[in-house]
């Protein structure tokens, strides 16, 4: 069941949905968004054993402030013993992920629904 926004910013909607923090990044994610979106993420990946879903099915552009986000992310909710899910499909920002090894340790899935079906996040180890 999905639940109203809990923030919204220019570059990101954060709700919930099925029991996750969903951020929904939107539009060019570079050091400007990064600042706007860091707050954000660090309160959804705070405590303990946070479910949150970083969606990246909006970006327009994504360097490596973006990057930094994801593996912040990452290595918070494994701090917390969480789950993390991503969910991208778009051809270039996927190539990359897959171009700095992030794809193999946060696999993406290419629509919400499907990284919601994944019983577990895979992210590979610290």
């Amino acid at each position: 069941m999905q639940q109203e926004p809990t923030a919204d910013t220019p570059h990101l909607r954060v709700r919930r949905d099925r029991g996750y923090t969903v951020l929904e990044f939107h539009g060019e994610i570079d050091i400007v968004a990064e600042t706007e979106i860091a707050p954000h993420l660090d309160d959804a990946t705070a405590g303990n054993a946070p479910r949150v879903v970083l969606d990246l099915s909006r970006i327009d552009f994504f360097d490596c402030s973006g990057l930094r986000l994801l593996h912040r992310a990452r290595n918070r909710v494994l701090e917390h013993g969480g789950q993390l899910h991503l969910v991208c499909d778009h051809p270039l920002t996927l190539r990359v992920l897959r171009a700095t090894g992030l794809l193999r340790l946060l696999p993406a899935a290419p629509t919400l629904d499907a990284a919601l079906q994944r019983p577990e996040a895979t992210s590979g180890s610290l």
